[in-house]
């Protein structure tokens, strides 16, 4: 026989309730749509701004990873549903007042934007590979010829083209909101403090941002673009890293149950993972390495890329399980 002394009514296993609802889908869901706002704001600054020929990679061939990114990201928020088969009751109102609607609008408006977008590039597209790249147009030449087999559908095509002045504005907005709503989407929850902060919002567009900076950037030939998108990428990472600072600063100078939230990152269960893998590989170590870049030595665009992009990765992974993890004291 084993013999258990409860000394307190605190936090038992099986007695006290904890929340663990959301998993791996959540945060690939949020990740995924913070990585295509980034990649869309981009792409629909430098068209509107007229550089669509000087940074091509951005305007012209990164957003081809979004329609993807946003199915992908669809797919996981699909498979944590609980009743799968009523999700289109989400398409039936608009409540203002939550978060899960406006994202599922936006989302409704952003997919087929996206998709247009590329589209209206296709043809440019294929030309370009058909030039450069014979080995890559030769296998994909089929696709070319389905996709401009009809005239009506050329025509659309044509049409979707001269009006992507209106898409680049809709989706240059429509892109900030889904990097914000991505935040939102959390702190709405005010029974978790950690998420119940309105910093949330703006950490998570601010790292969609650079995800898709370090996208682009991973991506272009062009030394010209990735100087830019470096520069850029080095601000968003010293805006992200003040977020971060003046988040904790913020619970820290709050009541007890935030000051046990701020905890759980300075000498809690999420201390090491949390400015290991997010603050010091996801930030510190591409600024430095960045630097360097502008500074004129020569660093492969892969490392601070990818340290990007996995640190934008673990910061919602880890929000996620400590938000969770997080509760006022009752």
């Amino acid at each position: 026989m084993k013999e258990e002394v409860i000394v307190s009514g605190r936090m038992n296993e099986n007695i006290d309730p904890v929340l663990q609802a959301w998993h791996w889908e959540i945060p690939t869901y949020l990740f995924l749509g913070g990585l295509a706002a980034g990649i869309l704001f981009f792409a629909a600054l430098f068209y509107l701004q007229g550089n669509d020929s000087k940074y091509r990679t951005a305007v012209k061939i990164a957003p081809f990873i979004v329609p993807i990114a946003l199915a992908l990201g669809l797919f996981a928020l699909f498979l944590d549903l609980t009743h799968k088969l009523y999700f289109w009751k989400l398409y039936t109102t608009i409540k203002f007042e939550s978060p899960m609607s406006w994202g599922a609008w936006v989302l409704m408006i952003i997919t087929p934007l996206s998709i247009m977008w590329i589209l209206s590039y296709s043809q440019e597209l294929f030309d370009h590979w058909k030039l450069n790249y014979p080995k890559v147009y030769k296998r994909f030449k089929w696709v070319e010829k389905l996709m401009f087999k009809w005239k009506n559908v050329r025509d659309f095509y044509s049409w979707i083209g001269t009006q992507r002045k209106i898409i680049a504005w809709v989706m240059l907005i429509m892109a900030i909101v889904l990097g914000v709503y991505t935040g939102i989407l959390l702190s709405a929850f005010n029974a978790r403090p950690l998420w119940n902060t309105s910093v949330l919002g703006m950490l998570f567009l601010v790292s969609g941002l650079s995800t898709g900076a370090a996208t682009v950037m991973w991506l272009s030939k062009n030394e010209v673009e990735r100087k830019l998108l470096s520069r850029i990428d080095l601000i968003l990472i010293i805006i992200e890293l003040f977020l971060i600072v003046h988040m904790f600063m913020g619970f820290l100078a709050g009541t007890q149950v935030q000051i046990e939230t701020a905890n759980m990152f300075l000498g809690g269960d999420y201390t090491l993972i949390f400015w290991i893998t997010v603050v010091f590989m996801g930030l510190l170590l591409p600024l430095l390495l960045e630097f360097l870049e502008y500074r004129g030595y020569h660093i492969p665009v892969y490392l601070p890329a990818g340290l990007i992009i996995f640190g934008g990765v673990m910061l919602r992974i880890i929000l996620l399980e400590a938000g969770q993890a997080s509760r006022y004291l009752y």
